[in-house]
C-alpha cells in the first residue's frame, strides 16, 4: 500500500451483523465514495456506496448542453438566460457562451426587443458532428416534439 501525504480518516461503523468495523478513508476514497474497511481479525474489504453508482448515472445525458439550450429557446424564444440556465442546470455564463457558439455557427440569431432578447433558430442548418450531419436542426427539434413556427 502506498503511503500518502494526504490525511486519512478512520471511522468506526457497524456492519449488517452488528460488529464494529473500522473504515479508513483517504481524501480520494471520500471523493469516489469508496471505503476500505478492516474487519476484526485483520480481514480487509472494499465497499462502494450505492449512491456513487446513482450519482454517476445522473452525470451524463444523451444530448449536450448546447442542444438543451437550443430546445428551450425553440419552445420560448424570449426566455431569459437565467431561466435557461436554471432549467439546463448550468451557469448563466455557460449559457452566454453556448449562445455565442450557436450564433457563430449561424444556428441562432439574436434580436433585441426592448430590454429582452428574442432568439430565432435557423432550422435548416445541418447538425455539426459527422455522425449526424445528414440531419438538420429541424429534425432534432421535431424529435424532441418541439413546435417551431
Amino acid at each position: 500500500m502506498k503511503k500518502s501525504a494526504s490525511k486519512t480518516t478512520t471511522t468506526t461503523r457497524k456492519n449488517p451483523g452488528g460488529q464494529a468495523v473500522k473504515a479508513a478513508q483517504t481524501p480520494a476514497a471520500r471523493r469516489s465514495k469508496t471505503v476500505s474497511a478492516e474487519k476484526p481479525g485483520g480481514v480487509s474489504s472494499v465497499h462502494t456506496a450505492s449512491s456513487a453508482a446513482n450519482s454517476h448515472a445522473a452525470r451524463w445525458t444523451f444530448l449536450t448542453n448546447h442542444s438543451h439550450v437550443l430546445i428551450l429557446l425553440s419552445r420560448d424564444p424570449s426566455m431569459v438566460l437565467r431561466q435557461v440556465a436554471m432549467q439546463v442546470g448550468i451557469t448563466e455564463r455557460a449559457v452566454q457562451r453556448i449562445i455565442a457558439d450557436l450564433e457563430e455557427a449561424g444556428i441562432l440569431e439574436r434580436e433585441k426587443v426592448g430590454r429582452q432578447n428574442q432568439y430565432r433558430i435557423m432550422t435548416d442548418k445541418s447538425l455539426r458532428h459527422s455522425v449526424e450531419s445528414h440531419r438538420t436542426i429541424e429534425d432534432l427539434l421535431s424529435l424532441m416534439a418541439v413546435d417551431h413556427a
